[in-house]
């Protein structure tokens, strides 16, 4: 990634993991299960010509954990169904796992493992480490690319905010109000120029009329937020407390930028239609709102949750804080005297964007 921050999840499998704290991605995930399997119907039909006997399927941004492989085996299961349903022979199936190279590939590589002795006809599996904003496969090589809950990651800080020395936050609620509007049309302007860049690149890796099923967290077309995206904005909340506390310096803190952008599905639905590589075939959007609170219950379970997340990003700025943060965490959960959190977790503003494409021939 261009970016030279630290962005992956956190690493194995203890208790503030990105492999103990991912039930809400998993929700998502199997939101994204009947849209596979469609593409999968298409693919694999009895007029399709696409295929030749075999199939590759990448998922980009597969992280660590159980998630890792849950995308690539509902594609496989549903090759398997489809050709029964037909009495055709199977392809022969290759999966691609990417993600940095700083993610925990460990359990992925087991798992990989595990999933060609299970499943046949898998006959080749793989690790491709790097950017999903880079080239990662030959042209015309892939039949069907899925990504799920990783494209609000952005390749960098917004340049308009580092370049400009302006803060994405700040301790002063007045003036974080007032500069919202800016920081906002920041990082939309790197969405656009990332996510741009993601579907041109993945247009050359696909064959003609290849598929892509893609997940991201967003916001909500009809609500203009008035606070900054959901996590990141509870992240900069927690630091801000310590900024007061004279735990970490202001300098710092007005430093922190977070990679991170909820764009709306008017944004992405125009991104698409303006590149032109690709055709929506179907978009879905939902309030995840349930599945947020759910990640959210706890002091444990929000400490973990923020930790499996941004610990990596936070560490990498601040140095080795994470014992104040986590005191200063479960606190603001605790106590919330002004409801700031609670606001936050009520509104209704986020939302999950699931967009099935097809490559133009």
């Amino acid at each position: 990634m261009a970016s030279e921050q630290m962005v992956h999840m956190s690493q194995g499998q203890g208790e503030t993991s990105y492999a103990r704290n991912s039930s809400f991605q998993k929700a998502e995930q199997n939101r994204m299960k009947s849209l596979i399997e469609a593409v999968i119907a298409d693919l694999c039909g009895s007029s399709s010509t696409l295929l030749h006997g075999k199939v590759v399927i990448a998922d980009l941004g597969c992280s660590s954990g159980p998630n890792a492989l849950a995308l690539v085996s509902t594609a496989i299961n549903a090759i398997h169904s489809q050709c029964l349903h037909l009495q055709q022979p199977p392809p022969e199936v290759c999966v691609l796992l990417n993600d940095l190279p700083d993610n925990d590939f460990n359990t992925a590589v087991k798992s990989l493992v595990t999933l060609r002795q299970s499943k046949d006809p898998v006959v080749l599996t793989g690790v491709i480490p790097g950017s999903f904003y880079e080239r990662l496969f030959t042209s015309d090589s892939l039949h069907l690319v899925c990504a799920s809950n990783s494209l609000q990651w952005l390749s960098k800080a917004p340049e308009d905010l580092t370049r400009n020395r302006i803060p994405a936050f700040d301790t002063d609620e007045h003036v974080r109000h007032e500069r919202l509007p800016i920081v906002r049309e920041a990082y939309a302007h790197q969405f656009r120029e990332d996510f741009t860049l993601f579907l041109q690149l993945r247009a050359k890796e696909l064959v003609s009329g290849g598929r892509m099923v893609i997940s991201l967290v967003g916001t909500r077309s009809n609500v203009i937020a008035s606070k900054f995206f959901l996590f990141p904005g509870i992240v900069a909340q927690i630091l801000s407390v310590m900024v007061t506390e004279g735990v970490i310096d202001k300098e710092k803190f007005d430093s922190f930028y977070v990679p991170v952008h909820g764009p709306s599905g008017e944004e992405v639905r125009e991104i698409i239609e303006e590149e032109g590589s690709f055709s929506i075939r179907e978009m879905r959007v939902h309030d995840p709102t349930t599945e947020m609170n759910t990640a959210l219950s706890t002091p444990r379970k929000f400490v973990n949750n923020l930790r499996a997340l941004f610990e990596p990003i936070i560490v990498q700025h601040f140095g080795d804080i994470m014992d104040e943060f986590v005191r200063t965490a479960e606190l603001h959960w605790s106590l919330d005297p002004d409801g700031s959190l609670q606001e936050e977790r009520a509104r209704t503003s986020r939302a999950m964007l699931v967009v099935s494409l097809a490559k133009v021939s």
